[in-house]
């Protein structure tokens, strides 16, 4: 039935629509076309093979094209942004435009033909539309761009976009997330009370609330519960990025049903936790050290400007409901140091001779926040722990076989090296094996193995900040092979680096500084190889495929717009028995 209201009616509904022209063309002239183009980050994700080259690097590049949809732009048109990414030059590119969705949208589809794109050039299409859809009483129109010529591959995007008579708002590129991997997205925003999981459409299926601030990780356990990093409040001796000092788990009614702090002048908690098979939890921590026992280790005291020194030591907690828990091992970086500052000290000697200690002299915060670990992973297989050490740009592997005495000393453990550095890799510089040009790592976070039968199971993933990065400021996810033998030892040769020299997978950003997160953020890899990452500082999502294809995105709106800044995140697949206890939980 179609209302026809009369002439009061029609011209109230008209002035409401020439106001809403009005403000609409104010908001897109104000915020231009950063405002437009929010959306449009991460997209054609460049493949960075290592050591293998497509060509031989005598033989000449043979001629090639490649169309590429740069952009779509909104305004008083709708603009398209059309690229020849190819060295030689492409002739009579066919360019199709086609709406659907929205109300008295004019034209539906758009014809256009563009004679001829030189290689490496860019080109603009400017097509104008006409019509009303702004997602409110239906879903946003979508516009479909589908580009071809003779001998080149037909591309085609897709987008939603709001049209308000003349005015065109680009939105969000719609993915094929057909090729994504179905499941349930964990995170917690940094600034709120909030832990969140939705699905794959950006509905939140769970939601549980604290009292305290979340500081950091969370995870879902196998029993539907969440496990949960936050702050009890403000630590006056520790108060670098990352501070936590208390654990909360919840259960499928969102109760606290197990709570745990850890924090003193002397200790606190921060960053990650890791759960072990056992249910007992692997926490990191910083220590304090006051300028005498820092100088006493062998401690330049011109590396001291806060007179203290924070370093990281890692906890077993054995949790005793409703609260507290039982420290059933620790383990300790001021136990394996090492330095050639001060001969009168024990620990006073050769540092390249020694990669399986730390230099004490390296590296340092004003804060006293040194080693600044914000990662913690564990393999069953191998009884290991790998640690993301950003403060010296490394991530270390150390044995968890061991007892706490062993932990402490260099002797015991499944690899008779006590709790002494069993490989380390990123930054050679550490231990005096490399300069500044075999530096790998940069601030890096979130390193772990990939998980038994994933694609690429047994290496080690990791989010490559890229702070400090002497070719840029531009993030990766780096996928290295550790070089470990058939008995859980580490292949090292004397002098030289850990290997390997390079990683076997690495994703970055086809304009590589539009991907750059100098701090926080996070990865994973999924079973079926595609990986997610979490651009923490913008508090975005993206999940990209083994040939660096993007297939699904998200912008976390939590706890608004502004700050909306995530740690890192995990998805779980509809089989994981958290998962399957919460739907039924629901």
């Amino acid at each position: 039935m179609i209302y026809q209201g009369g002439k009061k009616t029609k011209k109230i509904i008209g002035a409401i629509l020439v106001i809403a022209i009005i403000v609409l063309s104010s908001v897109l002239s104000v915020n231009g076309e950063s405002y437009l183009d929010n959306s449009n980050n991460f997209q054609n994700p460049s493949e960075k093979i290592i050591n293998s080259s497509r060509f031989d690097d005598n033989e000449p590049t043979p001629p090639y094209s490649s169309l590429n949809i740069e952009d779509i732009k909104g305004g008083i048109s709708l603009s398209i942004k059309i690229k020849n990414n190819g060295n030689t030059n492409v002739s009579d590119i066919q360019v199709i435009l086609s709406i659907t969705g929205g109300f008295f949208i004019r034209p539906r589809t758009k014809y256009n033909t563009i004679p001829l794109l030189k290689a490496g050039k860019t080109t603009e299409i400017k097509t104008k539309v006409f019509g009303f859809g702004l997602g409110i009483l239906a879903q946003l129109p979508e516009v479909k761009i589908t580009i071809s010529s003779p001998n080149t591959t037909v591309k085609e995007k897709r987008y939603a976009i709001k049209i308000l008579g003349p005015f065109v708002k680009k939105e969000y590129e719609l993915l094929n997330e057909n090729e994504s991997f179905k499941g349930y997205t964990l995170f917690a925003p940094d600034r709120g009370t909030s832990t969140y999981l939705i699905n794959n459409s950006g509905d939140i299926i769970y939601k549980w609330d604290s009292t305290y601030t979340v500081a950091r990780s969370v995870y879902l356990l196998e029993n539907g519960h969440l496990l949960r990093c936050c702050s009890p409040g403000i630590n006056p001796t520790f108060w670098g990025g990352g501070v936590t000092g208390r654990v909360e788990e919840f259960d499928l009614n969102g109760t606290v049903v197990w709570e745990f702090e850890y924090s003193t002048d002397i200790y606190c908690l921060h960053h990650d936790i890791e759960i072990l098979p056992s249910g007992n939890i692997l926490m990191s921590a910083w220590e304090y050290k006051n300028s005498e026992e820092a100088i006493a280790a062998g401690r330049d005291p011109k590396k001291l400007p806060m007179g203290q020194l924070w370093p990281d030591h890692i906890i077993e907690v054995e949790p005793t409901k409703p609260s507290g828990g039982n420290i059933v091992w620790e383990w300790h970086v001021w136990d394996h140091l090492i330095q050639d500052f001060d001969p009168t000290k024990d620990n006073y000697g050769v540092v390249e001779d020694h990669p399986e200690l730390f230099d004490v002299n390296f590296g340092g915060q004003i804060s006293g926040d040194w080693n600044h670990l914000n990662s913690i992973d564990y393999n069953k297989e191998l009884n290991q722990i790998l640690i993301s050490l950003a403060g010296h740009s490394e991530i270390w592997i150390i044995d968890h076989s061991t007892t706490t005495e062993q932990a402490a000393g260099h002797t015991g453990g499944n690899s008779g090296k006590g709790g002494d550095i069993l490989y380390r890799w990123g930054n050679p510089r550490t231990y005096r094996a490399g300069g500044n040009d075999d530096q790998k790592l940069f601030f890096q976070h979130d390193a772990q193995w990939i998980e038994n039968g994933y694609p690429g199971e047994g290496n080690i993933i990791i989010f490559n900040n890229g702070l400090g990065r002497p070719d840029g400021k531009y993030s990766s996810i780096d996928v290295i092979v550790p070089p470990i033998d058939n008995n859980g030892s580490y292949n090292y040769t004397q002098g030289s680096s850990y290997e390997p020299e390079e990683s076997v997978w690495t994703y970055t950003s086809e304009n590589p500084i539009d991907f750059y997160a100098s701090y926080t953020s996070g990865v994973q890899r999924l079973p079926n190889g595609n990986t997610l990452i979490c651009n923490g500082p913008e508090g975005f999502f993206f999940e990209v495929t083994l040939d660096k294809k993007v297939v699904w995105q998200y912008t976390n709106p939590y706890p608004s717009p502004s700050l909306n800044r995530v740690f890192k995140i995990r998805r779980y697949s509809p089989e994981y028995p958290g998962i399957i206890m919460l739907i039924e939980n629901i």
